[in-house]
């Protein structure tokens, strides 16, 4: 019972994919058309990205991303989440395994918000195709607007997860670390 509670999104999916088949076959269609396109395209992005994470993991250490991204960076913390959330190109669901790994290193809550966020809305090619079209001054005013209610919201989220941690998952992964750095010493 356990494995299907486990698989319940999966299998309710399959059921309204086999009655979209039986009762509108073109929208099944359609549907498996999108459906396979998206599993294409992460088929080819989430590689590399795991590849990324597992550099980053190794490549640097914990302290200087504590440092750097941690609750005591103050506002070059809040600098360097901005700077690396508008740099890239790419879906957002890139970024989340990236937070997880960098909150995992010792990254503030908020910072990681402000990193999540100005991926989503801040992103440096998108500003600029939105002042080609809308112009610098409605830019500018969304991207202050933007940058404030991140911050805003990074703010409530750090108080928020700080109050009521659910850090099993980060408790996990930094056991899995320790249960590795052991196997490596005894080597």
């Amino acid at each position: 019972m356990s494995t299907v509670k486990k698989f319940a999104a999966p299998i309710v999916l399959l059921f309204v994919f086999a009655g979209l088949a039986i009762w509108l076959p073109d929208a099944a269609a359609r549907s498996a058309s999108v459906t396979w396109g998206y599993f294409k395209e992460m088929a080819l992005i989430m590689p590399p990205v795991f590849i990324l994470m597992g550099l980053l993991e190794v490549w640097v250490p914990k302290d200087k991303i504590q440092k750097w991204l941690g609750s005591g960076s103050g506002l070059k913390g809040a600098g360097i989440a901005l700077a690396l959330g508008t740099l890239p190109t790419g879906p957002l669901y890139v970024a989340f395994p990236m937070t997880a790994t960098l909150i995992r290193k010792g990254a503030s809550f908020f910072n990681m918000t402000i990193f999540l966020g100005a991926w989503a809305a801040l992103k440096i090619p998108q500003l600029m195709v939105e002042t080609k079209f809308l112009g610098i001054s409605f830019t500018l005013v969304r991207f202050s607007l933007t940058l404030m209610a991140l911050l805003l919201i990074g703010f409530v989220m750090e108080k928020v997860l700080r109050r009521y941690p659910d850090k099993a998952w980060i408790e996990s992964g930094e056991k899995q670390a320790v249960l590795e750095r052991l196997a490596q010493n005894t080597k």
